[in-house]
C-alpha cells in the first residue's frame, strides 16, 4: 500500500464513522411517529403494500399492517410493531405481547431503535408457531440504503442520504 492509499483508507473509515454518527443522531431525534413513517416507507420501497399505519395514540400492539398484494387478500399479512426508544433494549415480555396479536398466517416484524436484549433475540429465533423478524437500528439503516432508490421522494426527506464513492484499492 502506498502512503496515499493508507491515508485514503483512514479517511474512509473516519468518513464512515462520522456518517453513521450523523445518521444515528437524525434517527434518535425523530418522533415515534416519524420513525414509524420511515419504517412504512421502507416496506413500500421493498415492494410491500402498506394497508394501515396506526394514528397517534394507543395502537393495540400493531403499528403497521402490510401485505404482498394491493388488496391484502394473499397471505401472509405482515404486522409490524415499531418501538422508538433509542436508549432502551426491547425485552422478551414486549416481544411476547406482540406475538400475542399475530395469527398463524401472519408474519411479525418488530423494529426497535434501541435494539433487543439477548433473551429477546433467543425468544424470536426459537419460535415454532410464529414467524418473527427483529430489526434493530443498524439493520434498518442497511435496508434503507439497500432500497433507497425505490423510496418515494417525499419519504426520502425522513432520512435523506447521499452516496460517497472512493477508489477501491484493495482489489
Amino acid at each position: 500500500m502506498t502512503p496515499k492509499s493508507i491515508a485514503a483508507t483512514g479517511t474512509l473509515e473516519e468518513a464512515e464513522e462520522s456518517a453513521w454518527a450523523d445518521i444515528r443522531a437524525r434517527l434518535r431525534a425523530m418522533s415515534p411517529y416519524e420513525f414509524q413513517d420511515l419504517v412504512a416507507a421502507l416496506l413500500e420501497a421493498m415492494g410491500y403494500h402498506v394497508a394501515w399505519i396506526a394514528p397517534p395514540g394507543p395502537d393495540r400492539g400493531i403499528d403497521i399492517v402490510a401485505g404482498i398484494d394491493p388488496l391484502g387478500i394473499k397471505d401472509p399479512r405482515i404486522k409490524v410493531q415499531v418501538k422508538h426508544r433509542p436508549d432502551t433494549r426491547t425485552s422478551p415480555d414486549q416481544l411476547r405481547s406482540f406475538m400475542a396479536v399475530l395469527s398463524g398466517k401472519d408474519v411479525g416484524i418488530f423494529v426497535a431503535s434501541g435494539g433487543f436484549t439477548r433473551d429477546t433475540e433467543t425468544e424470536a429465533r426459537t419460535q415454532e408457531n410464529r414467524r418473527i423478524t427483529l430489526i434493530d437500528l443498524e439493520r434498518l439503516v442497511e435496508l434503507w440504503i439497500e432500497h433507497y432508490d425505490e423510496v418515494g421522494d417525499a419519504q426520502r426527506l425522513l432520512l435523506p442520504l447521499r452516496p460517497v464513492h472512493y477508489l477501491n484499492t484493495k482489489s
